[in-house]
């Protein structure tokens, strides 16, 4: 199996297509980059700058570049000597507008007797015989506005088919609608009656059932072509969590891929671990990424930045908001898990429902994969009971229900599962993603940088001894994942999180400038107005429009306020008034641009140290596109700007006639320390093969953490600010075997009799990348 060093990613879209990726090749190798990382490419809806929303699985997005583009940056890439990595959609397809889905278009047109419908996870009885589509507005006489047009039904911008033999000359619109095999009805339905399962909350986004072989076989035929050709050299599985069998489809995938290197994107839970059998090299590294960002949050500011807006506990929290989302958003599908019991199973309708609610909102991980896991089910029984007692006996009974297997049981099939315990484990998964990552990380504002996917915001710092024991473990287990900082899906780029958290190292400044901002800004909601204040002094400067969007999306995604189905007016423009204010009252500004001064050069500290770290621990690091350089981009969209190459290629450049580049609002100096790192781990990847704690002495040892991958040894300092205040590095020293050795971010040379002064390392960045020169 070919495994990449590391990866660039790329989001592959009508404006970026893989023809302008392969034009981008040179670039990427002369920085270091093993193998290129391409967003979704198969065909997805008209306009989709994300590719997640695929709606033809047989061909590459001709929008995208087509077949010839991706021959073309494979071609690029493999002359360079890079490899391919590829991200693909096995849960779900596009299904917003239903011509663009051959499949879905011939469910819509011949309803159960067509040969997809098989392929998505419908339950027709629960729709009377027919497909809801939640997509008629709230007016009272809604289906008065669908029109007949030759074999479809319009319905304003929506089309749809008419199945052969239902109109006949004379026939309105309606009568022609009610003989089909599918509905309209009214959007805000979805959450209580839909019957097909869907990505998290999203209508437009049908699950499939890659369980079943042929389904699985016409989804991968182009994927599977990927590999016969050698056009593609490893993939990235999205949201396996949504798969009844991600198992068997990892193990099908190996093999049509003739053994390639294999990731997927699952988060972690603290604690937990992936599960062993599957066949993947591991995760995208949302893990790697919760642990790098701690490394850098002062434990000391916890009690301060805790008290300053008075929350609940986050655990407390995170039950409440998957409890709602289980109650409401994703309701429909509580409804089929009650469809799905026994007919004696003794529960009636109503408490199954809250049963299998509270079992939901109290799942510890993401989900179980029956029979590993079966522990996680069992905890969440007995979280359920101590919530609600009320309901010991039914949660007694569904645990049988939910786990039907003998003890000792390890080889299992679907069948021997059944329908309701696979699809309780598809369930649990959108239950906790709705209800942490896209609420709870937005109510609980303690310090943002930590509300990141894949991460705990309950779990503050991770202290150096921690760091070190997580990063051994990670080299002896999942060598060959991925680690990462910023993605497409992160809530906040790293160097935005990377001046925030430097706001544990001053949590009394902190408290001051919030308090003045909320009076001078009010927002009359504390944890909403900490989060976006934080978000700002992070992203700081931003344009007035990228702070109006975000603050929308994050003040109805916390759904505390307003909502995105029930917006507060009163609310969110006094909410948008405040953010006015940070633009034109210069009493708000002052506040903001003191503060950000305040912290920046500690947060460029912060954002040189964890990318050092990210780019040389244990793992496969990953550059999302354009983060060499600073980048404070905010949740998507705002992280898939366009980014400016041509600048990049510049800087680039310049680096081979200059010294060392400042630490400034240049960004030169990000994309020296990244360049370089890439370069020797690409170059000499003999000296990334181990891992070893550094030994460091001295009065301000705490700030130095380091480590020596088996000749390459990272150095990084940790909490600037403190050591500022402490008096600088003064003795603290790096225990180093004698020899002379050599950073290859500055290039200067260090001789070591035993010990090399950290002021010396750190004299001109807050980070070291040195190799030995005498050959030992």
């Amino acid at each position: 199996m070919r495994t990449p060093l590391s990866t660039y990613r790329l989001q592959i879209r009508p404006s970026f297509t893989l023809f302008d990726a392969a034009e981008l090749v040179p670039y990427l190798a002369d920085l270091g980059v093993d193998w290129v990382y391409l967003s979704p490419i198969l065909t997805a809806e008209a306009g989709s700058d994300h590719g997640y929303d695929v709606t033809d699985p047989s061909a590459v997005d001709p929008t995208r570049g087509g077949a010839e583009g991706l021959k073309a940056l494979s071609d690029a890439a493999h002359s360079a000597g890079l490899g391919v990595l590829v991200d693909i959609v096995p849960n779900h397809m596009g299904i917003a507008t239903p011509f663009r889905n051959p499949w879905w278009w011939s469910v819509l047109a011949e309803g159960r007797s067509s040969r997809y419908a098989e392929a998505f996870d419908i339950d027709w009885d629960a729709g009377n015989g027919k497909l809801r589509l939640p997509v008629l507005g709230d007016g009272d006489n809604e289906l008065e506005q669908l029109k007949l047009a030759g074999n479809e039904l319009h319905y304003y911008d929506h089309r749809f088919p008419v199945a052969e033999g239902t109109a006949s000359e004379g026939d309105s619109a309606q009568d022609v609608h009610a003989r089909q095999s599918y509905e309209l009805v009214n959007w805000r339905r979805a959450d209580n009656e839909l019957n097909y399962r869907r990505f998290f909350g999203v209508n437009t986004l049908a699950g499939i059932r890659v369980e079943e072989p042929w389904v699985f076989d016409e989804a991968h035929a182009e994927i599977k072509r990927w590999f016969d050709e050698g056009l593609v050299d490893g993939l990235r599985i999205d949201h396996p969590d949504g798969l009844a069998d991600p198992k068997g489809y990892l193990a099908r995938l190996r093999e049509i891929t003739g053994g390639a290197y294999i990731l997927v994107e699952k988060i972690l839970e603290p604690g937990e671990k992936l599960a062993a059998d599957w066949e993947t090299e591991g995760t995208t590294g949302y893990d790697a990424l919760a642990d790098i960002d701690r490394l850098f949050v002062d434990p000391a500011g916890s009690d301060t930045l805790t008290a300053l807006v008075p929350m609940e506990p986050y655990a407390q929290m995170i039950h409440g908001t998957k409890r709602v989302i289980a109650d409401n958003l994703l309701h429909s599908e509580v409804q089929r898990l009650v469809r799905l019991l026994p007919a004696d199973s003794g529960l009636d309708p109503e408490t199954a429902a809250d049963a299998l609610a509270e079992l939901l909102a109290c799942f510890p991980v993401y989900r179980s994969y029956l029979p590993e896991g079966a522990g996680y089910l069992t905890d969440a029984v007995i979280a359920a009971k101590v919530h609600r007692p009320d309901l010991a006996a039914a949660l007694d009974r569904l645990h049988g229900l939910l786990n039907p297997l003998a003890d000792g049981e390890t080889e299992v099939s679907l069948s021997r599962l059944g329908e309701l315990a696979v699809r309780f484990q598809q369930t649990s998964g959108m239950v906790m993603a709705k209800g942490v990552e896209d609420t709870a990380f937005y109510r609980y504002s303690r310090l943002t940088s930590l509300n990141e996917v894949g991460a705990d915001p309950a779990h503050f710092s991770v202290a150096p001894f921690d760091m070190h024991t997580r990063l051994i473990r990670r080299q002896l287990e999942q060598p060959a994942a991925m680690t990462a900082l910023t993605t497409h899906d992160t809530k906040r780029s790293e160097d935005t999180r990377a001046r925030i958290s430097v706001l544990a190292e001053i949590p009394g400044e902190w408290s001051e400038a919030f308090t003045r901002l909320d009076a001078l800004a009010p927002m009359n909601d504390g944890p909403m107005a900490n989060l976006l204040w934080q978000t700002f002094v992070g992203a700081w400067p931003l344009s007035r429009e990228r702070a109006h969007a975000y603050a929308e999306k994050a003040a109805r995604e916390a759904s505390s306020s307003t909502t995105w189905t029930a917006p507060n007016a009163e609310f969110e423009e006094r909410m948008h008034a405040a953010i006015d204010a940070a633009f034109d009252n210069p009493d708000v500004r002052a506040v903001i641009t003191a503060l950000v001064e305040r912290i920046r050069e500690a947060g460029y500290s912060n954002s040189l140290s964890a990318k050092l770290l990210q780019l040389t621990m244990p793992g496969v690091p990953d550059v999302y596109q354009g983060t060499e350089f600073w980048d404070r981009s905010l949740v998507d969209p705002d992280n898939r700007r366009e980014v400016d190459f041509a600048r990049r290629r510049e800087v680039a450049a310049s680096f081979a006639d200059a010294g060392a580049p400042a630490v400034d609002e240049d960004a030169a100096a990000k994309l020296l320390v990244t360049t370089r790192a890439l370069q020797l781990k690409h170059g000499r990847p003999e000296l990334f093969t181990g891992y070893v704690p550094v030994a460091v002495e001295g009065s301000a040892a705490e700030h130095l953490f380091g480590f020596d991958r088996g000749g390459a040894v990272t150095l990084v300092t940790r909490l600037p600010l403190g050591l500022e205040r402490d008096g600088g590095w003064q003795d603290t020293a790096v225990v180093l075997a004698p020899g002379t050795y050599r950073d290859v971010v500055t290039g200067k040379t260090h001789d070591s009799s035993g010990r090399v002064a950290a002021a010396d390392l750190f004299s001109t960045y807050p980070v070291a990348l040195l190799v030995r020169e005498d050959g030992k």
